[in-house]
């Protein structure tokens, strides 16, 4: 301590003393980081091992089968609480009053005969503890019997199972075991039993290390069917695999899985979980709080939604059935085509690999109004039923198989002459008659020597002559797409990018979204060119193992006899189609039932009309079922004593003594009215019959769509 007060700073931790200089000390060398600094550690795949090993049994059409329980077919006799209560107490009275009876001796010695042949004489004088001991056990054993046949008589287990300890507390869940090696998806066993072990370990290994997604899942196992069925060689799939693993096999487009999901998907069983069945008696009891989903093997037979607006059409039928058909693209196994107005909720334009926005300047795709053909017959074909097909029923004159002739007749010179299509004006000039393409088209056709299709052009000219020439109607139906809104649309001068329906040979998703408000007849005239090129191209594919389904959100004035036609050639053709309508007063009289029998799956939704009812109601038919009739009747009192005994009776209740009887009979009602299904269907639900492609059908189902 300096005498000024300060602690000397020699030898003090705050200034050290200082140490004579040395060579520089060598910093150590951090470890090296596992990965790039700020990235998340990967997943495990686990979550994908559990989705992958959770049972899915067979089910019935239409069941939600990912870890589906499978339920009896018959509902099993409930009996009421109070009866089952009343039932098992006066079991037990008849057991004390049996055992009362025994013990004090009103129905004889005769059960004590087996207790005196056990016990020996020398043990009833005195009474000893092992005669004691055996005599009680005898009365215990006999009170027992009783007990235990008055228990049955009585239901005194269910009461147990029902009420007691047992019903308090859940039953755990017994561990499921690991699949054996030989069983375990997740070790590709189809893989190693063809030889390819290699891409096997490969493809587990992802899957263990988190790597591998359902889609990924499905497409590889989309590409190792192409190798079974020979389309594709073993040694190709091996390298591919073992070179990318559970990015190997990908989608034309790169993409391994959308960009968010919205409904429940099963790749597995191709399923997307639409609803849940309702705990309704109108459902069979198989059905009842099940998970409702739909897959491919039941949109091959066609679907139809009908219901108001807000009813769910688009939310919970046409945007979860876009998506799964979606990601069944990304998988390798379907093709789809989804058309609706601008921002009906389809998806996102990224979850397509082609998105055609008809009257949107900023489109990229253009839409092919000849459908990528280069036969003048069949385009003629196709563009009659989308520019008349709706006007070919009551009139003679506006028939579409004239509109086809028409068509071919201008459209056969026309190729012939420039090598293409007539674009829409061109298309519009020659159908108003118009002198000066005719005219051009003729010098066209003589110079080349066009003697067949000068002959094609004559025709034409006379018969626009004629007052009921169907020209005319054409022209005015082109005029509606000869609109400056589309008049960088329907190119065929090829300038533009044009999406033909030709290409749903390839796993391909496609968005076709309609004109915007303004040109609803415009938009009418294209859904039918989409619906009757779809029906068209899907035909006449050669590998029909890829699924194709059209889902068109709002069909109004796209049903026509042709359209019916052609949907009932989709079954055999591996595709399908998705309608929605707001109500059949949208389709011609005459096409209702055509149409609700073509299809095999029929969706009627909350708010529908009783007279939309009544055909949904028709075609679903009528069913046997259990009628009682509950009738009473007046007692009438002979004796003074029964007199009495209802006049005091009538005094109490009020009401006098009656005799129920009840009366059982078959009859045959609907299974849905067409009241029930206008005003007895909660909000929010839908009522549904479903046909799958081998021909299994299901009755009318009550789902709740919001489940």
């Amino acid at each position: 301590m300096d005498g000024d007060g300060t602690q000397d700073a020699r030898g003090t931790h705050a200034n050290p003393v200082p140490r004579p200089a040395g060579p520089p000390e060598v910093p150590s060398v951090p470890p090296r980081p596992a990965g790039a600094p700020g990235m998340p550690p990967l997943p495990d795949g686990s979550a994908f091992l559990t989705w992958l090993r959770t049972p899915r049994p067979e089910a019935l059409p239409g069941v939600w089968r990912f870890g589906h329980r499978p339920r009896p077919e018959e509902e099993p006799e409930r009996i009421p609480g109070r009866q089952l209560f009343s039932g098992a107490l006066i079991a037990f009275l008849v057991g004390w009053l049996i055992w009362s009876l025994l013990w004090n001796g009103y129905l004889g010695s005769w059960w004590l005969l087996p207790l005196y042949a056990m016990i020996p004489d020398s043990w009833a004088e005195p009474h000893s503890f092992a005669a004691v001991v055996v005599v009680y056990a005898y009365y215990v054993l006999i009170a027992g019997l009783i007990m235990v046949g008055v228990g049955r008589l009585g239901r005194w287990g269910e009461i147990w199972r029902r009420y007691g300890p047992p019903a308090w507390r859940r039953a755990p869940r017994a561990a499921e075991r690991p699949p054996a090696p030989e069983d375990d998806p997740a070790t590709w066993p189809a893989l190693r039993a063809a030889g390819a072990a290699d891409a096997a370990d490969r493809l587990a290994a992802d899957a263990r290390a988190g790597l591998m997604r359902d889609v990924d899942h499905a497409r590889i196992s989309r590409a190792w069917q192409g190798v079974r069925s020979g389309r594709h060689p073993l040694a190709t799939f091996t390298g591919t695999v073992l070179s990318h693993g559970a990015a190997a096999c990908p989608h034309p487009s790169g993409v391994r899985d959308l960009p968010a999901r919205q409904a429940r998907h099963d790749l597995l069983t191709g399923q997307v979980r639409l609803g849940t069945t309702a705990d309704d008696a109108r459902n069979p009891y198989a059905y009842r709080g099940t998970g409702l989903a739909l897959g491919p093997e039941l949109l091959g037979t066609s679907l139809v939604a009908v219901g108001p607006a807000g009813s769910g059409k688009t939310g919970a039928v046409v945007r979860p059935l876009a998506e799964s058909l979606c990601l069944h693209a990304l998988a390798g196994r379907a093709a789809v085509v989804v058309v609706g107005a601008a921002g009906v909720g389809a998806g996102p334009a990224d979850a397509y690999d082609v998105v055609v926005r008809i009257g949107n300047p900023d489109s990229v795709y253009d839409l092919d109004l000849y459908g990528g053909t280069t036969d003048p017959d069949e385009a003629a074909a196709v563009l009659a039923e989308a520019l008349v097909g709706d006007l070919a029923d009551p009139h003679p004159g506006n028939d579409s198989r004239r509109a086809t002739t028409v068509l071919a007749q201008l459209l056969g010179p026309f190729r012939a002459v420039h090598g293409r299509f007539p674009s829409v004006p061109e298309l519009r000039g020659l159908l108003d008659g118009s002198p000066g393409p005719l005219a051009e088209l003729r010098r066209g056709l003589t110079e080349t020597g066009q003697e067949s299709l000068l002959r094609e052009l004559d025709a034409r000219e006379r018969q626009m002559a004629h007052p009921g020439d169907v020209g005319g109607v054409l022209a005015d139906r082109v005029a509606l797409l000869d609109r400056p809104a589309f008049a960088g649309f329907f190119d065929t001068s090829g300038q533009s990018r044009p999406f033909t329906l030709k290409a749903l040979d390839h796993p391909v998703r496609v968005r076709v979204d309609l004109p915007a408000r303004g040109h609803a007849d415009a938009s009418r005239v294209l859904a039918r060119l989409v619906l009757a090129q779809f029906t068209a191209s899907v035909t006449e594919r050669e590998d029909r193992s890829l699924f194709a389904c059209l889902v068109l959100d709002d069909a109004t004035g796209v049903i026509t006899p042709e359209a019916v036609r052609g949907i009932q050639r989709l079954r055999s053709a591996n595709a399908g189609a998705v309608l929605t309508l707001r109500t059949l007063d949208d389709v011609a009289r005459p096409l209702r039932g055509p149409l609700l029998g073509t299809v095999g799956c029929r969706m009627a939704l909350a708010g529908l009309t009783p007279w939309d009812g009544q055909d949904f109601a028709e075609v679903w038919g009528k069913e046997w079922t259990e009628a009682r009739d509950v009738t009473d009747r007046q007692i009438i009192a002979e004796s003074p004593a029964g007199k009495a005994w209802h006049a005091v009776r009538r005094a109490i209740t009020g009401k006098a003594p009656t005799a129920r009887a009840v009366t059982v009979r078959q009859v045959e009602r609907e299974r849905w009215s067409a009241s029930e299904l206008a005003h007895a269907m909660p909000a929010g639900h839908a009522v549904l019959s479903l046909t799958d492609v081998r021909g299994e059908h299901t009755p009318p189902l009550l789902v709740d769509l919001r489940g």
